[in-house]
């Protein structure tokens, strides 16, 4: 198990006194040899990312933000205009246009954007990052850089051969286009 100290959850689960990936690989294999490896791979990084969620979210439960209204706050803090339809913002945080909606909501509802009509497409609506948005997203930053968004356990190197071995699975899905 990766060791991410005190920052994951501990009200999830207490450390294990064994691998439960590893023992899972054990028993697939009895049964299903062919897709073990396939198996352990997928637990593996969704366990991880658990781990990591829980480490991102507790940096930013102090500024009331979970990490799906930061990525939000931090994607339209990086467009030159501050601003970006609901639908492109969809696409590009990878979730359903309904929940992009209800995170656009909840975010106009602390002030920190503004829902404007889109000025040539009246179907679509625009998101506006605001000063107070702006101001946030950067103090969660901090916080979320300082807990190294969850990943501390791992070497730079360890950092870059993830993304890297990550980045085929990424492209093989047509994430995008390499």
């Amino acid at each position: 198990m990766i060791a991410m100290g005190s920052r994951y959850d501990r009200s999830v689960t207490r450390p294990l006194g064994f691998d439960v990936i590893e023992e899972a690989h054990r028993q697939w294999s009895v049964r299903w040899p062919e897709a073990a490896d396939a198996m352990a791979t997928a637990t593996s990084i969704m366990r991880a990312q658990q781990m990591i969620l829980s480490a991102v979210d507790g940096a930013l439960k102090p500024f009331g933000l979970t990490f799906a209204r930061y990525e939000a706050l931090v994607l339209l803090s990086f467009t030159r205009s501050g601003q970006l339809p609901l639908g492109k913002m969809g696409q590009r945080l990878m979730i359903h246009p309904t929940s992009v909606t209800n995170v656009v909501d909840r975010l106009a509802e602390d002030r920190l954007v503004e829902r404007m009509p889109h000025p040539t497409d009246r179907r679509a609506t625009l998101a506006q990052i605001t000063p107070a948005g702006r101001a946030l997203a950067e103090q969660a930053t901090g916080a979320v850089n300082q807990v190294r968004f969850g990943v501390e356990a791992l070497t730079p190197r360890q950092m870059h051969d993830v993304v890297r071995t990550v980045r085929h699975l990424r492209l093989a899905s047509l994430d995008f286009e390499g």
